[in-house]
């Protein structure tokens, strides 16, 4: 067997439960099927390999080295599927999008992620978005991780639960979301206030920077506050996928009192 060449038209899942959700909600979408020789006995591989069936898709088996090598050394737990790729979403339906949610009379409440570039944590982060019930996740288009089967694994079912808009200005974006009263809450170790002293209720943005360097200056201007998450001395910062769901469930918290 030869690894197929990667086509912008089609995408890579691997890893059981990303598989999974892609049968639950894209089976249209997938073409082609691999599993580990070896594998397919197991249970949780078998339910899938059963589920692909049902929808006329046979899965082939496939030595590991060739599954490996397909999935760049991915965490595949013996299992890829190859699916047309969905076209990311634009700043152009990032306003359809808030427009859907105020028809619905429903409160943004959403996660901004500012040079984020580990697929990883880009996924982890909108695994975090979907458990708190927020809405969408917003990158800049060409400052961000790309939304790649490493990021598909670690967002889990947020794949296809939680919008993501990739957009060429997010500055432009961030002023557009204050002209709808959407309050855009940084989050800079550096600050005075914490997140227990602000006030994350309402129409609300919550901006992460890289780990790095945090926010770009455009992008801090562009906040209506600026907090930090409280930690102990000595420690210099959170992964920011950890520190995004911490932000995100103090937000669920204020909420909910």
């Amino acid at each position: 067997m030869q690894v197929q060449k990667k086509s912008r038209n089609r995408e890579l899942v691997y890893g059981i439960n990303a598989v999974e959700q892609a049968i639950e909600t894209s089976p249209d979408k997938i073409l082609s099927a691999w599993v580990v020789k070896g594998r397919d006995d197991d249970k949780r591989i078998g339910k899938l390999v059963q589920a692909l069936a049902n929808y006329g898709i046979v899965a082939q088996t496939a030595m590991r080295h060739f599954i490996d090598e397909k999935c760049d050394g991915g965490v595949h737990q013996g299992i890829v599927i190859e699916m047309k790729a969905t076209p990311p979403k634009t700043e152009h339906d990032l306003q359809d999008f808030l427009d859907e949610l105020k028809d619905k009379g429903e409160t943004p409440f959403l996660l901004v992620l500012d040079g984020v570039t580990d697929p990883r944590n880009l996924g982890a982060a909108m695994r975090s978005v979907w458990a708190a019930a927020a809405q969408a996740v917003i990158v800049p288009k060409d400052k961000s991780a790309p939304f790649s089967p490493a990021a598909r694994k670690a967002a889990s079912g947020a794949a296809s639960e939680v919008p993501l808009f990739a957009v060429t200005n997010l500055a432009r974006v961030l002023d557009e979301l204050q002209e709808r009263e959407i309050k855009i809450v940084g989050m800079d170790g550096e600050a005075t206030d914490t997140i227990y002293d602000t006030d994350l209720t309402g129409p609300l943005a919550i901006v992460m920077g890289s780990e790095e360097s945090g926010m770009r200056r455009l992008t801090r201007e562009k906040c209506t506050a600026i907090t930090k998450i409280p930690m102990a001395s000595g420690v210099e910062s959170l992964n920011v996928s950890v520190a995004a769901g911490i932000a995100l469930f103090e937000a669920v918290r204020q909420r909910r009192s």
